[in-house]
């Protein structure tokens, strides 16, 4: 049996504030999915990025418990080295925590991380 990774999920407790944070990122998300249960979003290559919220999960998981995210994060390139401090600046400015302001790493990118409204790792990166 072969599988191949084809979506990633978040589970969220507020749609429409994990929605927007992910809109300042790029993606392109109609504001008519905040209030909903569950959204999809097709990404480049065939991949969807998935949001549920904590009550979806709950209808088949009635025992769910939010566990640590902290071995895990999405990571987005931006066009330059500039484009991390900016994309980094505009989130911060909206008021998402930033875990790690940007630095030119030892491996050869810029690099930065924010967390989104749920504490999940969104890691910036570009060339240098």
């Amino acid at each position: 049996m072969t599988v191949a990774l084809n979506a990633i999920s978040i589970v969220v407790a507020d749609m429409g504030r994990s929605l927007a944070f992910y809109r300042l990122l790029g993606l392109d998300i109609p504001a008519s999915a905040d209030t909903e249960p569950h959204v999809e979003v097709a990404l480049p290559g065939g991949m969807r990025l998935l949001w549920d919220t904590e009550e979806t999960i709950r209808s088949f998981d009635p025992e769910w418990q939010r566990r640590g995210s902290d071995g895990m994060s999405l990571a987005f390139l931006a066009e330059s080295p500039a484009g991390v401090d900016k994309v980094y600046a505009e989130l911060v400015g909206a008021g998402y925590h930033g875990e790690k302001e940007p630095w030119d790493a030892f491996w050869g990118q810029r690099y930065a991380v924010v967390l989104d409204p749920d504490g999940n790792g969104v890691d910036l990166f570009a060339a240098l």
